[in-house]
């Protein structure tokens, strides 16, 4: 593939850039987070990337599984750059049409009794969002409950509630540098039932996890809990996909106590095969919250509310610059547009079926495939050193990473221990190009575990 933009000083000068040019910018560059080490990204189209060597790659991270449509939908980019000779930046004190617009869009897909929607910049101010909306619907509360190994951001209004300001991992790292000023968190165990904490077997448990939730309700929390933060399908913690009737019974756990449930959506919405988790699970909570891929490779943040809470005070309670981002609001419209016309769920759900059944046939030559999880394409795989002792493979997991890189694939990594690799494609990915990633897969799991 070749791109031959407009003529324009400013991108001609960037992607002229020559190599010691670029190092000498590097030089001058800090980044707090992600797995470095990869290639220098130059363009890309549909699942596809190319680097600034002319290297292609086939993508199963959708850049932090925000491009569900994939690199440059053609779409999107069309009616964001006509819509932006209209409008652009405008101030969230303004009212917009895609504003309206959107706002009623994301009700129609939102569960039944959530009609109210508010847009920030990005995912984290999202979840802070309804972690406002909680503490004023909850008075005199002060605690949130969330789960071991949880991630829900870096803000310092999530951070306590993400397992990196803890020491699941064996050591402290990232936010907990920062504990005096995040919102700290009560925590409760997660369903992680592929390492059970309390050695049960999925036939026969009688769901403890939910009952340490209970007991952390009525004893371990100051006050009335504000509310719990919860993934209904952990992420970065895992790929860990946590059973109906547990999910069920922490709505019910709520109910009991009055505490209101926020569903952190940012990396479930659409991609596990229905609009929302919520759905998926048939459980509705008091708030949900959306960023990543929702604004069609934009930024943008959106907190639901159910009916009957108390919303905002328009006196500063929520108040954002760039909260009104009209450019990814119309690219979010266009998104949800694309996603219905062209069945785009019915082929997550086809696609991630068609992964599993692939790697479940590498699973049979490579055991250290300790574990599958796949819903939609929310897909992880867990390695170990072997099935029965399930001692994890981290510097292994690394090292078909990279090998997977060196081969034109690119895989996250994931769980407090990485040793889960994350396969998280764009939603429009083909049959062909499952067969690719598994091919690509299988040869990289012979370079390092054979």
């Amino acid at each position: 593939m070749t791109v031959q933009p407009d003529s324009n000083e400013t991108l001609d000068s960037l992607y002229g850039m020559t190599p010691e040019e670029a190092r000498r910018c590097q030089e001058h560059l800090m980044i707090g987070g992600g797995t470095r080490g990869g290639p220098v990204l130059h363009h890309g189209e549909g699942v596809r990337v190319w680097d600034v060597d002319g290297k292609e790659y086939i993508d199963c991270t959708s850049q932090s599984w925000a491009l569900y449509l994939g690199y440059c939908s053609r779409e999107i980019w069309e009616t964001v750059d006509q819509h932006a000779s209209r409008l652009t930046h405008v101030h969230q004190g303004f009212d917009t049409l895609p504003r309206f617009a959107l706002a009623k869009r994301i009700a129609g897909v939102a569960p039944a009794g959530m009609n109210r929607v508010s847009f920030v910049p990005t995912s984290a101010l999202a979840l802070e969002g309804a972690m406002k909306l909680a503490l004023k619907n909850r008075p005199g509360s002060a605690n949130f409950v969330c789960l071991w190994d949880s991630y829900h951001g870096t803000t310092l209004g999530t951070m306590g509630a993400s397992w990196i300001a803890t020491r699941s991992n064996g050591r402290y790292v990232g936010g907990s540098r920062f504990l005096p000023l995040t919102k700290q968190c009560v925590r409760a165990p997660n369903p992680y039932c592929y390492r059970c904490y309390f050695g049960q077997k999925p036939e026969s448990c009688d769901l403890m996890c939910a009952k340490m939730l209970d007991l952390t309700m009525q004893k371990s929390v100051n006050g009335p809990p504000a509310g719990l933060l919860f993934e209904p399908l952990q992420a970065s913690g895992g790929q860990i996909i946590f059973p109906r009737r547990y999910v069920e019974a922490v709505r019910e756990i709520c109910d009991r106590y009055e505490v209101p449930l926020i569903f952190d959506e940012i990396q479930t919405f659409i991609r596990i095969g229905k609009w929302t988790a919520a759905e998926f699970y048939g459980v509705t909570p008091e708030f949900i919250a959306l960023g990543k891929a929702v604004g069609g490779g934009l930024p943008l943040g959106v907190t639901i509310v159910k009916d009957g809470l108390t919303g905002y005070d328009p006196d500063a309670e929520e108040l954002h610059t760039f909260a009104n981002n009209t450019l990814s609001q119309v690219a979010s419209l266009k998104l949800l547009q694309i996603i219905e016309r062209d069945g785009v769920l019915d082929n997550v759900n086809r696609m991630g079926a068609y992964l599993n059944e692939g790697l479940l046939r590498l699973q049979r030559e490579f055991p250290e495939m300790g574990d599958i999880r796949q819903v939609g394409l929310h897909i992880g795989v867990e390695f170990v050193k072997d099935p029965e002792g399930k001692e994890p493979l981290e510097t292994e997991t690394k090292r078909i990473r990279d090998e997977g890189i060196r081969r034109g694939v690119i895989f996250g990594l994931a769980g407090v221990r990485g040793n889960l690799l994350k396969i998280k494609p764009p939603l429009v990915i083909r049959q062909d190009e499952c067969d690719e990633v598994l091919r690509l897969l299988g040869e990289s799991l012979r370079a390092v575990l054979r």
